[in-house]
């Protein structure tokens, strides 16, 4: 699933994913396991609340990796298509 990051539009990071599901641009959301709840907690109930899947990564350094970034990710987001 996580593979999807390398081949879909795609957003990376709290704020950039906050404000595409707000937009209702989100088709998924990917959190990682070791991200600070305090980044991630409020991400994951918005999309909760407006149905977006949400999938869980390990690690933020294998979600920054899938998503093609040097640096670890506390979530990224598939866009719709």
């Amino acid at each position: 699933m996580i593979e999807l990051l390398k081949t879909k539009e795609k957003v990376i990071g709290a704020k950039q994913t906050k404000k595409a599901a707000e937009q209702g641009r989100l088709a998924m959301v990917f959190i990682a396991s070791d991200a600070d709840q305090r980044v991630a907690g409020p991400i994951k109930q918005l999309c909760e609340s407006k149905g977006i899947s949400i999938h869980l990564v390990d690690t933020m350094k294998q979600l920054g990796k899938a998503a093609g970034i040097d640096v670890g990710a506390a979530v990224a987001g598939i866009l719709n298509d």
